[in-house]
């Protein structure tokens, strides 16, 4: 004898999710299409170090975008939204405290970058 299937109660928790119309979704890609050309062109212009900073700026408005609307998180409960904030900040923590090693150790990896060490 077999058991009988259950179903799950219909609850909000449980219910179709978010549809989001086709007009919102066409923005936001044709926002990331944008933020991809001022990449390219920003990455085409020297700005010194502040190439990296723009570089890295710009790439976290496009992951948001994505997580905002194509992962629906827009949508979603708010709590999960200061994961995602939670998260990004400790990215950039660990992002930036890498960063301020990079000059120690430079001029191993760039030929004539910086003073030679004896040897």
């Amino acid at each position: 004898m077999t058991e009988p299937t259950r179903s799950l109660p219909a609850t909000p928790e449980h219910t179709v999710g978010h549809v989001v119309p086709v007009r919102v979704l066409a923005r936001v890609w044709g926002a990331l299409l944008v933020l991809t050309v001022v990449t390219v062109a920003v990455a085409r212009v020297d700005l010194g170090s502040l190439n990296l900073d723009i570089a890295m700026l710009i790439a976290t408005v496009k992951a948001t975008l994505v997580v905002l609307y194509f992962m629906h998180l827009r949508y979603d409960r708010p709590i999960l939204a200061v994961v995602f904030a939670a998260a990004l900040l400790f990215v950039a923590l660990f992002v930036s405290i890498t960063l301020l090693d990079t000059h120690a150790y430079a001029h191993n990896l760039i030929p004539d970058y910086g003073p030679a060490l004896p040897k």
